[in-house]
């Protein structure tokens, strides 16, 4: 998980577009947008948290680097 990459798609695309991206990579299927990472694994982790942090935004009022806080939080949670 690459911050630089979810900061990106936060701020580059809309909640379609990365919605469509995630249904596209459960689907094997191309990309109709450029997601970095070295595989669909690591893609599908940063457009699962660009969305993410889009809703949390849009839901709170909060700004990227709170609703990152809160992503990364979750992802501590379940790990350990």
């Amino acid at each position: 998980m690459k911050m630089p990459v979810i900061k990106r798609l936060v701020e580059t695309q809309t909640l379609e577009n990365l919605v469509a991206a995630e249904q596209a990579l459960l689907e094997e299927q191309p990309l109709a947008i450029e997601v970095e990472g070295e595989d669909e694994g690591e893609q599908l982790t940063h457009v699962f948290a660009a969305i993410f942090i889009l809703n949390h935004m849009q839901d709170h009022g909060t700004d990227f680097k709170t609703a990152l806080r809160e992503y990364t939080a979750k992802v501590r949670v379940s790990i350990s």
